[in-house]
């Protein structure tokens, strides 16, 4: 777990980087012979068109198939299940079964020899016997019981990590789309300065524009250069994490083939919290061991009480390998114990037993809280993400606008070249706003998901 939340970090951390705007490199001086280096050709980009393309559902399969975290939740489930039927075992009588050839030296004094005569003997022997406990002050019914509460747990915990494992391919999924619509934002803002240097140059060939407008220009393309490979970068790294997560060596590319963006929860705000504090896998997991610890206080307690057991068994004895003739021989026993000194151990495991009940209860109230306060702030990040989006689809279209009018204001000559390029980096700015509310709706309804342990 602990390893698969640090790719998760790791992959948020880069996609952030990649929506921050490159900060400016220093201005290059003009070479004697008037070239300048963002005339130079085009820095090798990243590849960052993968082999291995998967939609969101082929994802969430693939990691669900091969998550250690998830396998190590199914064999939790597995010890539970193998335990209990253990128990059932216990109310089965026992039987043992036994055979024995025996042969065996021995010398004797003949008296009316008077020599000392050797020989040999020869046994076989074979028995039956078993045993059953009658009574044990009802632990084992109490075992029984907490038996199939840690099953039910088991099942609780599997589900979680299962809503974990999907939470964290949705993001790391919607993380290289994300990061796949940046890079769209950093060429469109290249091919955005390239435009505007021959627009500059032009006005700089009539006499209406100035070498440092000529040099800003140049300045911009260079910065928007230097942008696209960062972006690459930062899609190289979440292609590959997205592979590591369904199990590819190579980076992946996520096919979208399903609406991106804001839509219907199918559940009121009262639903939601509900579903969180009743509900959900964490917190049915917390409840499932608070009870199997109550019950394990209940089996405790029946150390006060005397235990019952039978048991019988059945032997035969023969000198000679036949099965005619021989002896035979049965017994059946019935015997109770009391134990009256233990050392104190019973009052001990009843101490810790009701200790071990109390911590999970509080564990349970806390995980009922943590469920609807994680529920609250995925909701609210959810609503955050919806009405961030409107603002930066209203911001881009503004910005586009705002863009056209100092470009044309500029080539008239009323605009200077800064007004050309503040409106170019709002441009950007607002483009990358965009993507970002789009992946920040998106993990975090993946986020209300994993909390609920259901789809919206």
């Amino acid at each position: 777990m602990k390893s698969s939340s640090s790719t998760l970090r790791r992959s948020i951390t880069a996609f952030a980087m990649c929506l921050c705007l490159p900060a400016p490199v220093l201005a290059q001086d003009e070479t004697s012979s008037g070239a300048l280096a963002a005339d130079q050709e085009m820095p090798r980009v990243a590849e960052v068109e993968p082999s291995v393309t998967v939609t969101l559902a082929d994802a969430v399969n693939r990691a669900l198939a091969r998550s250690p975290q998830l396998a190590q939740a199914e064999n939790s489930l597995l010890v539970s299940e193998t335990g209990r039927k253990t128990l059932w075992g216990s109310f089965i009588p026992s039987v043992n079964s036994s055979v024995r050839v025996n042969t065996q030296s021995s010398e004797r004094f003949d008296p009316d020899l008077g020599i000392s005569v050797s020989g040999a003997s020869d046994s076989y022997t074979a028995g039956l016997s078993g045993g059953l406990s009658l009574f044990e002050g009802g632990g084992r019914y109490y075992d029984l019981k907490r038996s199939q509460a840690d099953i039910d747990g088991a099942t609780a915990r599997l589900e979680d990590q299962t809503a974990q494992v999907v939470f964290q391919t949705k993001s790391l999924f919607f993380g290289a789309v994300a990061s796949r619509e940046l890079l769209d934002v950093a060429q469109a803002r290249l091919e955005r300065a390239r435009t505007g240097l021959d627009v500059v140059r032009r006005q700089v060939e009539v006499g209406s524009g100035t070498r440092s407008d000529l040099l800003r220009s140049q300045l911009e393309l260079q910065n928007a250069q230097l942008g696209v490979l960062q972006t690459a970068e930062s899609l190289r790294a979440a292609q590959f994490a997205l592979g590591r997560q369904i199990g590819e060596s190579r980076p992946v590319g996520p096919v979208v083939d399903m609406v991106v963006g804001p839509r219907p929860l199918g559940m009121s705000e009262t639903e939601i919290f509900v579903a969180a504090e009743e509900a959900s896998p964490a917190v049915r997991a917390a409840v499932l061991a608070s009870e199997s610890t109550r019950l394990q206080v209940s089996s405790s307690r029946t150390s006060w009480l005397p235990t019952l057991n039978a048991n019988g068994s059945w032997s035969w004895f023969n000198d000679d390998p036949a099965f005619s003739g021989g002896n035979s021989s049965w017994s059946v026993s019935v015997s109770a114990q009391y134990p009256i000194f233990t050392g104190f151990n019973r009052g001990v495991q009843i101490e810790r037993a009701r200790e071990d009940y109390r911590v999970a209860t509080l564990q349970e109230t806390d995980a009922r809280l943590a469920a609807r306060q994680d529920a609250d702030r995925a909701l609210q990040a959810v609503y955050t993400a919806e009405q961030a989006l409107q603002i930066a689809v209203q911001s881009l279209a503004v910005a586009e606008e705002d863009l056209r009018v100092v470009s044309e204001r500029y080539r008239v000559g009323v605009a200077i070249i800064l007004d050309v390029l503040a409106s170019q980096e709002a441009v950007t700015q607002a483009g990358a706003d965009v993507v970002r509310a789009r992946f920040d709706y998106e993990v975090a309804r993946a986020d209300l998901e994993a909390i609920l342990g259901r789809e919206l």
